[in-house]
């Protein structure tokens, strides 16, 4: 059923929301329990598509999966399947992060090349580049990544940028091989430092956890556990962009405030009044907010991911903002959505340049992605009429819930059914 959200413009948001695990933390999480026998145990987790989507890549691996509401249970055979399903691998990028645990248990690893948002080129070579160092052989063949290993032995690996999925593919492959891999310029990222805390309980032993060295000294086990998944940061900062955009109050509870310390600081350079508490934080916004500049860079720096709420932000602020884009060349693509609802908007190779205005006028817009789709929603808040989000299926993906903690927050929004008139 093609869908969209019907969204009111004029809302003053206020009152309090719970963010529960984070998708980016999950999905990673649920490959590494690829890594040993038996039953894993993941709470809090999302109930966001992208959960049962993983769910399909570990059942074509040989695993049982259930999932009862925030907790996935995951049952492990003893010898799983080396070879992931296309159907299901093509779904979502995530599955990608099953290379490394299944080339640790099996030595041998057949993973489709991944689909996902259209966001930007994200190759693989580093995932690759990590793994061959470890000991492994792997070559890109009909579309599919191939990696076969007979000892995986500790390396010294430098990473030419701290990517988080080569960081959390090379280091569940470094759990299990001979011997003491060091990974330098390694991501940072909360969701890698959840995935450590996870390995440390089955058994992994890590030095270095949350700097850019990460220091694995293989061993050749590991157990199930169960584990807890971080609040997601990004949830969690779109709700803070959302107060701040509408002249808001709103109190966001279940993330670590210090995951976005560097947002919650643009938010107060905008005007915003923050406080914080133990994994809470809110914002309220007293008047107009003032316009501020962004910066995309791997953590601690301000997530590509927010990228979109950064430009909507800027679009209803007072005065002129620039946002670089450090990551995904293709997040920009969001813009020309944003000028449909009226924004003075304008982009040069990795920069926009975004002159607010008071009031951004309704239109029908497309989500190119999950992000894209949350921020054309925080835009139509502050449109004038009713704004159309289209292809809300990857706002489904990133957001629970996403509908009803807006309308409890007192947003006029409606998903409703129907194909669109283009």
């Amino acid at each position: 059923m093609v869908e969209h959200f019907a969204v009111n413009g004029g809302a003053r948001l206020s009152g309090s929301v719970d963010v529960v695990g984070a998708k980016n933390s999950v999905l990673k999480l649920m490959a590494a329990a690829l890594l040993a026998e038996g039953r894993t145990t993941l709470e809090n987790c999302p109930e966001i598509l992208d959960v049962p989507l993983m769910a399909d890549v570990l059942r074509s691996l040989g695993c049982t999966v259930a999932i009862e509401g925030s907790t996935v249970h995951i049952d492990v055979p003893a010898d799983p399947g080396a070879e992931a399903d296309y159907r299901s691998v093509s779904k979502l990028r995530a599955s990608v992060c099953v290379l490394g645990p299944l080339v640790a248990r099996c030595r041998r690893a057949v993973v489709p090349l991944p689909g996902g948002d259209a966001i930007g080129s994200r190759p693989l070579d580093m995932h690759q580049n990590g793994l061959r160092k470890l000991g492994a052989t792997t070559e890109i063949v009909h579309g599919s990544v191939t990696a076969t290993a007979g000892d995986l032995h500790g390396a010294q690996i430098w990473l030419d940028f701290p990517s988080v999925g080569a960081t959390e593919n090379i280091l569940m492959a470094a759990v299990l091989a001979e011997g003491t891999t060091v990974i330098d310029n390694a991501a940072r990222e909360p969701e890698i430092v959840d995935l450590c805390v996870m390995l440390q309980q089955m058994g992994a032993k890590l030095e270095g956890v949350g700097s850019s060295t990460l220091t694995v000294h293989g061993v050749a086990g590991l157990q199930p556990t169960t584990h807890r998944v971080i609040g997601d940061r990004i949830v969690g900062a779109t709700w803070a962009f959302a107060a701040a955009m509408t002249r808001g109050e709103v109190t966001v509870r279940g993330v670590d405030p210090h995951h976005i310390d560097l947002v919650l600081d643009k938010l107060r350079s905008a005007g915003a009044e923050i406080t914080t508490a133990e994994q809470e934080f809110s914002v309220a916004m007293p008047g107009r907010p003032e316009a501020v500049d962004f910066v995309t860079l791997p953590y601690p720096g301000f997530a590509t991911d927010l990228q979109p709420m950064a430009i909507a932000l800027s679009a209803v602020a007072e005065g002129t903002s620039m946002i670089t884009e450090n990551v995904f060349e293709a997040r920009f693509r969001f813009v020309d959505e944003m000028v449909r609802l009226g924004a003075d908007a304008r982009t040069d190779g990795h920069h926009a340049v975004v002159r607010g205005r008071p009031e951004l006028s309704s239109a029908p817009v497309w989500a190119s992605d999950i992000r894209a789709g949350a921020g054309l929603v925080l835009a139509g808040l502050c449109a004038r009429g009713t704004t159309e989000v289209w292809d809300v299926a990857h706002i489904d993906r990133g957001y629970p819930r996403f509908v009803e903690n807006l309308s409890a927050l007192g947003a006029d929004i409606r998903r409703v059914a129907g194909e669109p008139e283009r």
